[in-house]
């Protein structure tokens, strides 16, 4: 059996690349940002002002440039910029030029460069902020991107796609009433927009409202019947309400209007996840590739030059590298499938997995004949890449493959998820030492989880406010202990005040960092009882008993009324974002029962 080489972790300074986290790929909302350096009009604009340049020595050269764009041929376009910047480098339309070149050619971190040195040469221009926003939008820089369109909609403040722009970036930073303020002068300006009413949609429905999201996204289909990102959005609406048949006929049909590939993989993306929330498993899984697109806006590019696995792959003694991937959770979710794959491996096979860093003596344990290390992220030219710097020599591997991947093969029903006790193995030892911990506290000892650190713009709307937790703290007979990572303290303290619960504090545990130890403690537990998160994941797969409150139609839950990947969850819905109350009763009364 050939053993792959260890080595020292590469640093990420050594690499030259920024660490990250990569949350998992999931379907959005799309308002849309309007403009487009490369259009028709915007060339037309952008010609019309070279034109004035007559007494400009590189006049003529940027004339040819404009004129290769027009025709498409971006490669010419950006030489003659070159050429241009080359006699004059502080011609701010030479940048502007090569700016539009390279943001056509996929170069994203030098078209921002070329960007910034035309909107500082040429600051009148506004275009360019508009621009270099639209940009900075794409590549994630939500908060640039809201000051450069801030000062296109100063210069131009009658216009309403500067308005729509300035909307999306404040919406996607959770500032959502602020988001509708922009809106409705425009909206009331501009009743007839139809790109006005789909992006107040998805400001609504990011609120959690989308009954009301709906009416608008409907508005708009009356005005532009081919608004193809309107009828996307308003099938994410209807999923949000349980109409998963109606959410997946929304999406094929947006999918079928022309469209740039990584709205498209977008579209896709949220057809898979709409498949699985139908029990249409199988067919979900496959859509679900489109996460590795190359075009897709947020993919991860790994560092793996070896051989890919499909799931006709023949495992049978072959060496394979198993990479985790998406969120914290999606990793230890999606590591469901591996006692399976080490089974197909059989004897002569060898696992090798690359998981996050804090997963390593988790997977290491529940997988002793495995090799197990960290894989490593980093930004690159605002591109996630993922490598694995552990194993020296890549040529030791068969075949590699992202975890999700391997769902296509091993998980194509619900009825193809076992009813296992666990799949990760806590620390006995560890177990042991929380139990005793915990034995003085009296009655039903319950672990809490409440929230995600990765709250931010849609995601808030799967989680109950705080407050509405009362009926569950009250509950007589039980001791809550917190599991909840991040800062809770003003929870735990709101608690105390107003509930006078004391929530259990762990002693010398760090709730994010120390998931070793997490997994036990949650193992230590009579129950863990809380919203989708990385932790209450852990717990599920070590086997502790989890209640998990979720919402009606959750693609995790595969069209079922269980939880495939935990036999053990118990699941209580709620079909209204805006009002947790029913489901926060209900859980109240199953856990007096329980405590009883």
């Amino acid at each position: 059996m050939r053993q792959p080489i260890l080595k020292p972790q590469t640093s990420a300074i050594a690499l030259g690349m920024e660490p990250v986290q990569i949350a998992a790929a999931a379907p959005r909302m799309s308002g849309q940002v309007a403009g487009d350096s490369g259009s028709r009009a915007a060339l037309d604009r952008l010609h019309a002002a070279v034109a004035e340049l007559k007494a400009v020595a590189v006049q003529p050269l940027l004339q040819q440039a404009v004129g290769a764009l027009q025709a498409d041929d971006f490669k010419t376009g950006g030489d003659l910029a070159i050429k241009a910047l080359e006699m004059d480098e502080r011609n701010g339309f030479g940048w502007y030029l090569l700016a539009i070149a390279r943001e056509r050619a996929g170069d994203f971190a030098l078209s921002v460069k070329c960007y910034e040195s035309a909107l500082a040469l040429i600051p009148d221009h506004a275009e360019v902020a508009n621009d270099l926003g639209r940009l900075a939008y794409r590549m994630g820089m939500v908060g640039t991107a809201e000051k450069l369109f801030a000062h296109y909609l100063a210069n131009h403040p009658g216009s309403y796609e500067a308005a729509n722009n300035l909307a999306c970036a404040v919406r996607d930073q959770g500032r959502f009433a602020e988001a509708i303020e922009i809106l409705r002068p425009a909206i009331h300006a501009t009743p007839d927009s139809a790109l006005l009413w789909n992006t107040l949609g998805t400001v609504i429905g990011e609120e959690g409202d989308p009954a009301t999201s709906t009416t608008f996204f409907d508005e708009a289909l009356r005005l532009d019947p081919l608004f193809a990102k309107a009828r996307y959005n308003r099938g994410n609406a209807r999923l949000s309400r349980g109409d998963r048949q109606g959410a997946l006929e929304d999406c094929e049909t947006a999918m079928q209007a022309a469209m740039a590939p990584e709205e498209w993989l977008m579209m896709e993306l949220a057809r898979s996840t709409i498949l699985m929330a139908l029990g249409r498993v199988g067919e979900g899984w496959d859509a679900y590739e489109a996460r590795l697109q190359p075009a897709f806006a947020d993919v991860t590019h790994y560092l793996i030059d070896r051989p890919k696995w499909t799931p006709d792959s023949d495992l049978a003694g072959r060496t394979l590298l198993v990479i985790g991937e998406q969120g914290l959770g999606d990793e230890v979710m999606f590591a469901n499938v591996l006692p399976d794959l080490v089974e197909a491996l059989g004897p002569e096979g060898r696992l090798i997995l690359a998981v996050e860093p804090r997963l390593v003596p988790l997977f290491q344990r529940s997988f002793p004949d495995a090799l197990v290390g960290p894989h490593a992220t980093f930004k690159v030219d605002a591109r996630s890449v993922r490598a694995v710097t552990f194993l020296e020599d890549l040529q030791t591997i068969d075949l590699w493959t992202p975890i999700g991947s391997l769902l296509r093969r091993f998980r194509r029903t619900v009825e193809a998820f076992p009813a296992r006790e666990r799949f990760l193995t806590p620390n006995p030892a560890r177990v042991a030492h929380w139990q005793s911990k915990l034995a003085p506290r009296p009655g039903l000892r319950v672990g809490l989880l409440w929230k995600s650190l990765l709250i931010n713009s849609a995601r808030h709307r799967f989680f109950s406010p705080f407050e509405q937790w009362a009926p569950i703290l009250k509950t007589p007979g039980v001791s809550f202990i917190n599991l909840q990572y991040g800062d809770c303290d003003a929870e735990l303290e709101f608690a105390r005040r107003e509930f006078g619960v004391e929530i259990f504090q762990p002693p010398e545990i760090d709730l994010k960092q120390d998931l070793d130890d997490i997994a036990a403690l949650c193992c230590a537990t009579d129950l863990v009882l809380g919203f989708s998160n990385a932790t209450i994941n852990l717990a599920g797969a070590c086997g502790a008993p989890i209640w998990l409150m979720t919402v009606d139609g959750a693609w995790t839950r595969l069209g079922s009324d269980a939880y495939p990947w935990y036999p053990q969850a118990r699941c209580f819905s709620s079909g209204d974002y805006q009002d947790w109350t029913p489901v926060m009763a209900e859980v109240a009364e199953a856990l007096k029962l329980r405590a009883g």
